[in-house]
């Protein structure tokens, strides 16, 4: 189901599947780009749902089924950091550093973090922090949303080579 207040939308989007292999879903917030289309642009980055960060443009297909088409990617990359226990102190540190960058927190839930940072940063740079954090608060593991194949994981998007071209 849509909820619309002042052109802010809470959108469904497949995050997985659970034990029983039916779907799950992840409510993200966009806004409506023009009255009267389907065309959102995504408030924040997703906790669950794969190959999407904050900015990017897409296209609502059926929001009843989750569909969706991405227009156009916002440069952000979406990372995602998980700690069992004391996610406070973590998150004290990896914000104020990522805010520096220019980056934002998206969203805190009770064991993970959610940032949104432009890829202009690097990755270099951007995975220094992320590895310091690891290091300094042990049982911390990160991961980037929108950088590899949703299907198999491990294959690079490249979307930022195109990103880098057009600007």
């Amino acid at each position: 189901m849509i909820e619309t207040v002042a052109n802010k939308l809470e959108l469904p989007f497949l995050a997985g599947l659970n034990a029983e292999g039916e779907p799950v879903f992840e409510s993200l917030q966009a806004e409506l780009l023009d009255s009267g289309t389907d065309r959102v642009r995504l408030l924040k980055s997703p906790l669950l749902a794969r190959n999407l960060a904050a900015g990017d443009i897409l296209k609502v297909i059926n929001p009843s089924t989750a569909e969706y088409e991405l227009e156009r990617r916002s440069g952000n990359l979406c990372v995602r950091v998980f700690r069992k226990h004391r996610l406070e102190a973590l998150e004290e540190f990896v914000t104020s550093a990522i805010e520096k960058l220019g980056g934002s927190l998206d969203l805190q839930a009770e064991r993970a973090l959610v940032y949104s940072v432009h890829v202009s940063l690097g990755f270099t740079a951007i995975e220094s922090l992320l590895n310091r954090a690891s290091e300094k608060f042990s049982d911390t593991v990160w991961y980037y949303g929108n950088v590899y194949d949703p299907e198999d994981g491990t294959t690079p998007l490249n979307w930022w080579l195109e990103f880098d071209n057009q600007e």
